[in-house]
């Protein structure tokens, strides 16, 4: 089972200036989206979804079954999503090597702690 309130927790812990260049202490989960669903993948699989959000694609995941944003909570107003599949390529070309890399560093350390 999916424990999503854990990996929110541990994605939430995982977030900094160094995983996106957006973030702030009043919005950490601006421009995170891309990122975290990678690393959501990586460890839990699934498949990554998109829906447009302004001018730009909002990334997220679909987890047995059931879409799962965990930075939703960075937009104001409500996310209209439509679910379209997104590519791992397409996702990777929205972060960089090295904000994907802190971020799995940074998640792998705080899902551990999440499931202790």
């Amino acid at each position: 089972m999916i424990e999503r309130g854990k990996i929110l927790g541990a994605v939430r812990r995982s977030w900094s200036s160094g995983t996106s260049t957006k973030w702030t202490l009043a919005n950490p989960a601006a421009g995170q989206c891309s990122v975290t669903a990678l690393v959501v993948q990586d460890h839990f699989g699934g498949r990554l979804l998109k829906t447009r959000v302004g001018d730009a694609w909002h990334f997220y995941n679909e987890l047995a079954g059931e879409a799962c944003d965990f930075t939703s909570q960075q937009f104001i107003c409500p996310v209209e999503y439509t679910h379209a599949a997104a590519t791992r390529e397409e996702v990777l070309a929205d972060t960089s090597a090295e904000q994907y890399e802190r971020m799995t560093k940074a998640f792998v350390t705080n899902w551990r702690d999440a499931i202790k």
